[in-house]
């Protein structure tokens, strides 16, 4: 067949729990966030996806192991 399986792309939802400094930092950059690109304060917490992606996405060392995987 000409198409493989098909991707799992249906967003896992999990519970985690934040420490206080963290979350008030995760809040005080939703804060900044919003003074630079005029919008509103964004909930912190859709602030951890974007946050997580591009941290994957520019770890070195990540990608590194990565391809030695593969």
């Amino acid at each position: 067949m000409k198409l493989g399986p098909l991707p799992d792309d249906k967003p896992v939802k999990i519970t985690m729990e934040l420490p206080a400094p963290l979350h008030r930092d995760l809040a005080a950059y939703a804060e900044v966030l919003a003074r630079q690109s005029s919008q509103p304060v964004a909930d912190p917490v859709r602030l951890i996806v974007p946050m997580l992606e591009r941290f994957i996405a520019t770890d070195r060392g990540f990608a590194k192991a990565r391809r030695a995987a593969n």
